[in-house]
């Protein structure tokens, strides 16, 4: 069995997802096909996702991607989160993991409004939302708000309680139809760093019919053939976590692709595509920054070989990855913004002098690109809550 060394995964890791300067890539899209998906639950960190792998990266760039060709779409799915996909691969997301998160996100909804008493036929009032909801967006062109739709659709003006003390109004059906690719989050109205998005149907958003979706087995196996690219090699574990899907639907997958069983530092097992088995050699050394729940940082369950001891101090309570800092595919700790919105480097371990200053240097280049704009975010870690306090 080839085995492959927590030094080979960091180098595969620093090669595959377009970090390494030597690697990194031209545009929006080749940055998303080399992570398979950018994360997009925070705004701001799609575009600083790019700024770390695109070469003089604007934001003009991504606007381009999202909204001008549409060549990236964002789209709920795994873990019932929010991704921005390559186009290419909607339906096999809708057919298998957004599938998923519709079928519990459905239940909640139609068990939610007969408990508080809106109906006692909690489908039938979901299919009727449903048609009000696309008959509303069908006749308006330029799209939805949230609020546009709560004044326009009265009966999903409601407030419905839901477990762990969450709640949905309009949201939740919009939510539900945006997993199964009825709807999409179109323009955003706000500014890059926020989410301000309008509503618009899926078929008008993307000027064509959409294909029917695959089954989901050929979704899934999509996707895992795609992660395995990005980020093999990785456990059945992994590809369960990131999926938030089943054992039984990764192991169909990973044997329909023959993928191939490697040993990894640690005793585990993990999976290579079988035509990329071959050593990947050093890429040299590299810094990097990386956002709030960067893909990088999120994309493995057992997360030793890059994280080392500081799982705790960059990763908080709900288990959301904050910003990071990186050299040569480990995470030496992480960075935030001043007063006045100057990026500072907080370590967590020591490094070299030569490493030290190329932080340094990243993060003048970060600061001269966020031109004095600072990026809050509601998942500050231990690490970056004691860089802050410094």
């Amino acid at each position: 069995m080839r085995h492959v060394t927590d030094d080979e995964r960091r180098a595969r890791l620093a090669v595959r997802h377009a970090l390494a300067p030597p690697y990194r890539v031209g545009t929006p899209e080749a940055a998303t096909e080399a992570i398979t998906a950018l994360h997009a639950t925070e705004a701001a960190s799609v575009s600083l996702s790019c700024w770390a792998r695109v070469d003089g990266f604007e934001l003009t760039d991504l606007d381009r991607a999202l909204y001008e060709d549409r060549s990236l779409v964002k789209q709920l799915a795994m873990r019932r989160t929010l991704f921005v996909f390559p186009r290419d691969l909607l339906p096999l997301v809708w057919s298998s993991a957004s599938a998923r998160v519709a079928t519990a996100e459905r239940a909640r909804i139609t068990k939610g409004v007969v408990k508080v008493g809106i109906t006692t036929d909690g489908e039938r009032w979901l299919k009727e939302a449903r048609t009000q909801l696309l008959a509303l967006l069908a006749a308006t062109p330029d799209g939805c708000t949230t609020a546009d739709v709560r004044a326009a659709v009265p009966m999903v003006d409601v407030k419905v309680e839901l477990s762990a003390g969450q709640t949905f109004t309009a949201s939740g059906v919009l939510t539900l139809l945006s997993l199964s690719g009825e709807i999409v989050r179109g323009v955003n109205t706000g500014r890059w760093f926020t989410s301000r998005h309008r509503w618009t149907l899926m078929d008008r958003w993307l000027g064509e019919t959409a294909p029917p979706p695959p089954s989901a087995t050929d979704g899934y196996r999509e996707l895992v053939r795609r992660w395995l690219h990005s980020f093999g090699p990785g456990t059945e574990d992994d590809l369960v976590w990131w999926l938030g899907s089943t054992k039984s639907a990764v192991r169909t997958a990973l044997q329909a692709l023959d993928a191939v069983e490697v040993s990894l530092d640690g005793g585990a097992t993990g999976w290579l595509l079988p035509d990329d088995v071959d050593e990947v050699g050093d890429p040299g050394p590299w810094v990097a920054l990386l956002p709030v729940l960067d893909p990088t940082v999120m994309g493995w369950k057992g997360r030793d070989f890059y994280l080392g001891p500081h799982r705790e101090q960059i990763f908080e309570i709900r288990g959301n990855a904050g910003t990071t800092a990186w050299a040569d595919g480990r995470v030496v700790g992480c960075w935030v913004q001043d007063g006045d919105g100057v990026v500072r480097v907080s370590l967590l371990e020591k490094v070299s002098a030569r490493t030290r200053q190329a932080l340094d240097a990243e993060a003048v280049r970060l600061t001269q690109w966020l031109a004095g704009q600072r990026i809050g975010t509601p998942y500050a870690t231990p690490a970056m809550k004691a860089a802050r306090a410094m």
